[in-house]
């Protein structure tokens, strides 16, 4: 998919006649820019705004820029940029510090690897360095935020050509909670289709229909109420005669259920109570609660489940001191302005390094650096990862996540458990950190080679009887992997790690949990991330199996004369109890 800069002149020409002799320098633009890709426009403004390309009130771009193309689906893509909407808001716009320049440049890293030209993203800048610049700051801003923040129209849908329509595909799901409204027998299969491991309704229904208006506000509760454990179908008889057709339909409301891709039921009339009943009974078949779900488990499943992250920011020059030869490497002294920006003043005023650059480097870096100068490297990125710009990039950005993958490997070739404390701890860190992106939690934990790499980090550092600081970074990165799982386990019904990720991370919690003595914070970590892997797990699987082999009854019973009144040991225990292990 090709991404395309708009570059836009907010003055209409002003600045390039008044600049040189208001502020005595030349300025040929005031620069709006927005990002433009998949037929849609993105830009910065009133938050984050939507447009048909060059529909927006900006008018005509005064030149359109090439940025290359991008290979990332388009759902990871929207993923990522509601990511940036805690950063791009309303009340944050800023013509010279946060402006859609910044939003341009940080969009454009993401999708292609690299920036918008330099001279547009330092414009606010050379404007500020001027002494008429700082003096009228607050008039041009105040004058601008009426052009900058206003709303954008939305235009009616562009008609697609003939040509196109005849060879449209089906349309695919992209929405969840909603009710699909079709025309076509190929939108009804490719519904289904989707719909083939949970379950699926159709309600047949006309605009001649009264009875049938009777049940549209409850049939859209229940697609609300669904969510992504079905998929409801709503079908104008009088518009998609085909689907009619195919199915048999003599009247309306007629109503369809099929549970895992087989049809199930079928009755007519508007009969609001059977259709809650029915579509209801549907779904819990589609999706059989876990005998755990009868379990009272407050302290376990209602405790605070989000992830631990490490945000602390060492001293910059301190940590500089140790970088060796890499402290003058250019993307590294980016990549230290950038955090100290962020320090400083908040990931608004912070606009990303860039982040290809700084990849390359690290790369080279964990191949060829001693364990003294990776160290305080892999602490900057470690520091940098908090915010969810730049663990976007890393987390789907960047071509075969290779820098995360490369980090791993890199503290198993050196060494796994024997590799350095500093280095060791530090990357546990950084992983944790890795969760600040919903990026990484849902599109690259579950690969192999990464869910692999992090379950053999965790598991030799949950083991590590020298370093208590370790074992603490160690129980808070295994806590976030459970805590995820269990997340998808229980909303989306999927596994994310293979069993033997699963078994092997049990196996090396259940170890630590029978010898960690020291680290009260280490043991609850422990406890909580064991709870979440055991909790709904498959029956007769191989996590319930370990249990009973390692006897985890016995090792969490152990706990209680340690903590006589604390709830989570009791509530475990009355899984593994349940499950009679």
């Amino acid at each position: 998919m090709e991404v395309e800069l708009y570059v836009y002149d907010l003055s209409k020409g002003l600045a390039r006649q008044m600049s040189a002799a208001l502020l005595g320098v030349q300025i040929d633009a005031i620069y709006h820019t927005s990002l433009i890709f998949g037929g849609i426009e993105y830009f910065f403004g009133a938050g984050i705004q939507t447009s048909y390309p060059g529909a927006t009130h900006h008018g005509a771009p005064i030149e359109k820029i090439s940025l290359g193309e991008t290979s990332l689906p388009e759902d990871v893509i929207l993923e990522y940029i509601d990511s940036l909407k805690q950063i791009y808001t309303v009340e944050s716009y800023d013509l010279f510090v946060h402006n859609c320049n910044n939003f341009s440049n940080d969009l454009a890293m993401f999708l292609v690897g690299r920036g918008i030209p330099d001279h547009i993203v330092s414009l606010p800048q050379t404007v500020l360095n001027t002494p008429f610049g700082q003096m009228l700051r607050p008039q041009i801003d105040s004058a601008m935020r009426s052009v900058t923040q206003a709303p954008v129209a939305a235009p009616p849908p562009k008609p697609a050509p003939k040509a196109a329509a005849q060879t449209a595909q089906p349309k695919q799901p992209s929405q969840f909670g909603i009710v699909h409204n079709v025309t076509s027998l190929a939108e009804v299969e490719s519904l289904l289709k989707s719909a083939s491991k949970s379950c699926a309704v159709i309600f047949f229904t006309s605009s001649t229909c009264p009875p049938c208006k009777i049940v549209y506000p409850a049939y859209d509760e229940l697609a609300a109420e669904a969510g992504d454990k079905a998929v409801l179908i709503k079908v104008d008889t009088n518009r998609a005669f085909d689907v009619s057709a195919k199915y048999g339909i003599r009247a309306t409301p007629t109503f369809m259920t099929f549970l895992k891709g087989s049809k199930e039921e079928q009755w007519s009339g508007a009969d609001e109570a059977r259709l809650r009943g029915t579509v209801r009974l549907l779904i819990q078949m589609a999706w059989p609660p876990h005998p755990h779900s009868s379990l009272n488990l407050p302290a376990l499943l209602r405790s605070n489940h989000h992830s631990v992250t490490y945000s602390k920011v060492p001293p910059l020059e301190k940590l500089s001191a140790k970088l060796g030869h890499a402290a003058s490497e250019p993307s590294v002294l980016a990549l230290q302005r950038f955090i100290s920006a962020r320090q400083q003043s908040g990931a608004i005023e912070a606009p990303l390094p860039d982040l290809r650059t700084f990849s390359a480097f690290f790369h080279t870096a964990l191949k060829t650096s001693s364990a003294e100068t990776l160290f305080p490297l892999v602490d900057l990125f470690r520091v940098a990862l908090v915010d969810p710009r730049f663990s976007g990039y890393f987390a789907e950005g960047e071509a075969n996540h290779k820098t995360i993958v490369d980090l791993f490997q890199c503290i198993e070739d050196r060494g796994g458990q024997d590799c350095p404390y500093s280095l060791r701890l530090v990357t546990l860190q950084a992983a944790c950190n890795l969760f600040t992106s919903p990026l990484f939690q849902e599109h690259i934990l579950p690969l192999p080679e990464v869910a692999s790499a992090i379950t053999q980090l965790t598991s030799s550092s949950l083991l590590d009887d020298q370093h208590s600081n370790v074992r603490v970074a160690a129980a808070s990165l295994a806590f976030n992997v459970a805590a995820y799982c269990h997340k998808q386990r229980i909303e989306a019904q999927r596994e994310v790690l293979g069993e033997s990720e699963q078994v092997e991370l049990l196996a090396s919690l259940l170890e630590a949990i029978g010898v960690e003595a020291q680290s009260e914070e280490a043991i609850m970590g422990l406890l909580l991330a064991v709870g979440l892997i055991i909790y709904a797990a498959p029956t007769n699987g191989e996590v319930l199996d370990l249990c009973k082999a390692m006897d985890a009854a016995g090792v969490i019973s152990a706990k209680k004369k340690v903590f006589p009144r604390e709830p989570l040991v009791k509530e475990i225990g009355e899984v593994l109890l349940f499950e009679g292990v």
